[in-house]
C-alpha cells in the first residue's frame, strides 16, 4: 500500500512539474487575449452555418453542372453581317481619282501605300486638294467616297472617286494574360471575334484558366468560358470584339482544391480545363487508406452563400453559409461512380474522415507514453530510496 501511495505521489509531482515547464514547439493561448466576436457569431454554433447533403444516384445528378454543348450564334452572325468599319484619327487612307493622275499622290517603287497616304489628323479631318479638309472620322469608307466626290464634281466632271483605308492604326483590341503572343490587335474592316483574336495571338498558354475569361467593355466585365467555345463547340460565348476591349485570361492559380485526411497522398491539385470529379481527386492522391479511413465518411466541404426566406416574415433574410458538405459513403465501392458524377469547384475541401477505432488507438498511442514514463519514474524514485 505505501508503495503504491509514493507511486501515486511521483505521478502527482510529475504532472505538475510537466505543467510549468515549456514543451517542445510553438503554441499561442487565447485565455488572456481580448477575443473579439460578434453577437451573432457567440449564437451561432458551427453545427448552424453548414448544410450536409448525402451524394446518391439521385442527387449527384442534380449537383450536376450543366455541360456546355455546341451550338450556333445567332446574334454574332447577324452582328457581323452588318458590321462596317469607322474611320478614326491616325488612320491613313488611300484616295484614288480614276483618269486624275495628278490627284492622286503614286506610292512608287519605295514607298508603301501606307506612307503614301492621306493621314486621318487628330481632329478627324485629311487635307484634299481642292477640295481642302474633310472630315471623316466615324465615317465608312463608302460615305467618305461619297463626300469627296460630291465636293471635287465642282472641279471635275463626274469624278470615280476610290477610297479605301492603307493602314488601321486607330483603333485596338487588347489581348492579355496567359496567351502566348499577349498584346493589342487591330481592329480592321475585317470583323474580329474573340476566337479569332485568341488564335491571332498564338492560343492559350499551358497555364491558362480556361473557363474564367473576362471581357472588359466600357467599364463592364463580363466572365466567357473558352472552354465551352474551343473545346464544346458552344459559340454562344464568342463575341465580337470592338475597339478598347480588353481580354484577359487569369491563369489557373484560382483553380485549385484540396484533399486532405485518410488518403494515400494528401495534396493540394489543380482543376485542369476538363474540370474535375471526386472520383478523379481521390485517384489522384491513391485513392482513400483502406487502413485507418472510415469508407462512409468522405467529405466535400465547399464554402457557400445561400438565401434563406422566413415563410413567417415578408423580408428576406441573407445569412452567410459557413459551408455546404456534400457526403459520398465508399463502403460498397461501386459508389465510386457516383462520384464521377459530382463535379468540384475551384476550394473545395474533399475531407476523407478516419474510423473510430483509428481514432481510439491514436489517442491510447498518445496516452501509453506518458504512463509508461510515470511508472518507471516512480519505480526508479524507489529503488533509490531503497537502495541503502
Amino acid at each position: 500500500m505505501m508503495h503504491f501511495t509514493k507511486k501515486l505521489l511521483i505521478t502527482a509531482v510529475a504532472t505538475a512539474m510537466l505543467a510549468g515547464c515549456t514543451v517542445p514547439g510553438s503554441h499561442l493561448s487565447v485565455d488572456n487575449k481580448n477575443v473579439v466576436t460578434t453577437g451573432s457569431e457567440q449564437e451561432k454554433d458551427i453545427s448552424e452555418q453548414v448544410n450536409v447533403y448525402p451524394l446518391t444516384a439521385t442527387t449527384a445528378m442534380r449537383f450536376k453542372a450543366k455541360k456546355a454543348s455546341s451550338q450556333t450564334n445567332t446574334a454574332l452572325d447577324a452582328e457581323i453581317a452588318r458590321y462596317q468599319y469607322r474611320i478614326g484619327p491616325g488612320d491613313i487612307l488611300n484616295i484614288t481619282i480614276w483618269d486624275h493622275p495628278e490627284l492622286t499622290i503614286p506610292a512608287g517603287s519605295y514607298r508603301s501605300s501606307a506612307e503614301a497616304g492621306n493621314w486621318v489628323h487628330a481632329d478627324g479631318t485629311i487635307f484634299y486638294p481642292y477640295i481642302g479638309q474633310v472630315k471623316v472620322a466615324g465615317k465608312t469608307v463608302t460615305e467618305v467616297r461619297e463626300v469627296i466626290a460630291k465636293r471635287l464634281a465642282a472641279y471635275i466632271e463626274s469624278p470615280q472617286v476610290d477610297v479605301n483605308v492603307a493602314s488601321f492604326r486607330s483603333q485596338k483590341a487588347y489581348i492579355t494574360g496567359e496567351i502566348n503572343k499577349p498584346g493589342k490587335q487591330a481592329i480592321t474592316n475585317v470583323p474580329l471575334t474573340l476566337l479569332d483574336a485568341i488564335n491571332s495571338a498564338d492560343g492559350l498558354a499551358e497555364n491558362a484558366d480556361w473557363r474564367n475569361v473576362t471581357l472588359t467593355r466600357n467599364g463592364q466585365e463580363e466572365r466567357i468560358s473558352l472552354y465551352a467555345l474551343m473545346q464544346r463547340g458552344d459559340l454562344t460565348q464568342n463575341r465580337l470584339l470592338r475597339p478598347g476591349d480588353i481580354v484577359h485570361v487569369p491563369r489557373n492559380d484560382a483553380q485549385k482544391v484540396f484533399v486532405m485526411g485518410e488518403v494515400n497522398e494528401p495534396k493540394l491539385l489543380k482543376i485542369d480545363r476538363a474540370g474535375m470529379s471526386l472520383t478523379e481527386a481521390l485517384s489522384n492522391v491513391g485513392g482513400i487508406n483502406q487502413l485507418s479511413a472510415d469508407a462512409t465518411g468522405v467529405f466535400v466541404i465547399r464554402s457557400k452563400m445561400t438565401q434563406d426566406v422566413n415563410p413567417s416574415n415578408t423580408n428576406t433574410e441573407q445569412q452567410q453559409r459557413l459551408a455546404d458538405i456534400y457526403q459520398l459513403n465508399l463502403s460498397d465501392a461501386s459508389a465510386l461512380v457516383i462520384g464521377t458524377e459530382f463535379e468540384l469547384q475551384p476550394y473545395d475541401v474533399v475531407y476523407v474522415t478516419a474510423a473510430p477505432i483509428v481514432r481510439w488507438n491514436r489517442v491510447i498511442t498518445q496516452l501509453v507514453p506518458t504512463i509508461t514514463s510515470f511508472n518507471e519514474l516512480g519505480e526508479g524514485v524507489l529503488r533509490i530510496r531503497n537502495w541503502p
